[in-house]
């Protein structure tokens, strides 16, 4: 039966040149050079600092055009709340990697409703389609990209 993994995944590698670039473009620019704005990054867990809330959007901006230009999906971004002390701001941004077991509820309660003729599963942190004719799981997929769910889906391991 053909089958293929619906899973939101973000490339550790495409994430660390991001960031490498975000710092990169942050000591070049005029309005932050100097300022002790920087980007601390911890697996997937990034820490904007900088010296005002101002300075920290800026940085955020930045980051979300880097990510976007190294194909990273920047919906999967959880963004909290700008954290102030005398000194400074920070804001934590946590990148989401992986389907947490609502998401893929969420994927698979759309799957049935859609009332397309395949089964969908929970495996860990993906879902896998199965489907008897391989035109079924295409149009999973394109109903999938249409549908309006809260994380980035890519699809992978499609078998024949």
């Amino acid at each position: 039966m053909p089958s293929f993994d619906v899973v939101s995944e973000v490339d550790a590698h495409e994430l660390r040149n991001a960031v490498d670039q975000t710092t990169r473009e942050i000591g070049n620019r005029f309005d932050l050079k100097g300022t002790g704005a920087r980007v601390e990054q911890e697996e997937y867990v990034l820490t904007l600092i900088g010296e005002a809330d101002f300075q920290v959007q800026q940085v955020l901006e930045i980051l979300r055009l880097r990510l976007a230009k190294r194909g990273i999906d920047v919906a999967c971004l959880d963004i909290a709340d700008v954290t102030r002390n005398l000194a400074e701001a920070r804001q934590k941004v946590t990148v989401r990697n992986g389907l947490d077991a609502d998401g893929a509820r969420k994927v698979v309660k759309s799957i049935k409703e859609s009332g397309i003729k395949v089964q969908a599963q929970v495996q860990d942190k993906q879902v896998r389609v199965t489907g008897k004719k391989r035109d079924d799981l295409q149009e999973v997929i394109a109903f999938l990209r249409k549908a309006e769910l809260e994380v980035p889906l890519q699809f992978t391991n499609f078998r024949d």
